[in-house]
């Protein structure tokens, strides 16, 4: 990959992650020159974590099928206020190893907690969109709850997505399963399906292949794993457990975790809670309302 001029990062966050994948160095977290290194998990698995600034830490946590360069733009606003951006890319996505297993919950919250309590991270701000809200509801309310002091979950899967006796709101078993069978059959030809009601009408077609390919580096078994683990997650008890304050950011336009089923009742749950719903935004917030999303934050945190 040829050099990217650092002035030139600035013009977008698809640039700025492609630098990041390109300038990837096995060093120790946060030394400056190369701020990005692999930890490895309890069953040996190397996990690949981006470390930008230095400051108060925030950790931020992926969509299904993304990795770490999805947050290059925030990670690049926000290192340069005073904070330390720290992204993961999940086992089995980017440049983590992709075992045959551990994509159930406690695996992946375990993940999550060995990176950071590996770097001592304290004082925490957690980010998660949708899938990685899963991860960070189970750490949250087990080990990370001394070390996350301000929660942030962006379109959310939580509480529970699968409709049960107990939990007549879900989705019906069959209609996930329709889905799985459906990436199962061409996963490229699903993405495309379903891409227009995760973007706005006008997000560029670069971001939209970006994210595309993104999502097909991701290996077939692990997407339906990591699926499997967000449709089966029953994270009631998790989410009431929550102490910390926790902001949460939601689209009124989200095809893919519906507001009533997701955001609006986890936001119920959780004692110090805020929401705040974006009108017209879709699963895809993060990226396409990325300003707003980032001065909520801030806001919030301050």
């Amino acid at each position: 990959m040829q050099t990217i001029d650092r002035r030139h990062l600035v013009q977008g966050a698809a640039y700025l992650a492609t630098a990041m994948a390109g300038g990837a160095r096995s060093e120790q977290p946060g030394s400056g020159n190369h701020p990005s290194s692999f930890i490895t998990a309890q069953d040996g698995t190397r996990l690949f974590v981006q470390d930008w600034g230095r400051g108060r830490p925030i950790v931020f946590l992926s969509a299904w099928a993304f990795h770490s360069n999805v947050w290059g733009g925030h990670i690049a606003a926000l290192s340069g206020k005073g904070f330390r951006c720290i992204a993961l890319d999940r086992r089995g996505h980017g440049r983590s190893d992709a075992p045959n297993c551990g994509y159930d919950l406690d695996g992946l919250a375990n993940d999550v907690a060995t990176v950071i309590e590996q770097l001592d991270l304290k004082d925490i701000i957690l980010v998660a969109h949708s899938m990685g809200s899963v991860e960070a509801v189970r750490y949250c309310s087990g080990r990370g709850s001394n070390r996350v002091a301000r929660l942030v979950l962006a379109a959310p899967v939580t509480p529970f997505i699968m409709k049960t006796s107990d939990n007549p709101e879900g989705v019906p078993r069959h209609l996930i399963e329709a889905q799985d069978e459906a990436i199962t059959r061409d996963f490229p030809r699903w993405i495309a399906e379903n891409e227009e009601p995760f973007f706005t009408p006008d997000t560029p077609q670069e971001t939209r292949t970006w994210i595309k390919n993104m999502m097909l580096s991701i290996s077939l078994p692990v997407a339906l794993a990591c699926r499997k683990t967000i449709s089966t997650s029953d994270l009631r008890e998790d989410v009431r457990k929550i102490a910390c304050p926790t902001l949460i950011l939601h689209g009124d336009k989200d095809a893919s975790a519906p507001l009533p089923l997701t955001g609006a009742r986890t936001a119920r749950m959780i004692a110090n809670c805020k929401l705040i719903v974006y009108p017209g935004a879709p699963h895809g917030l993060v990226l396409t309302h990325q300003r707003r999303f980032l001065a909520d934050m801030l806001a919030f945190v301050a």
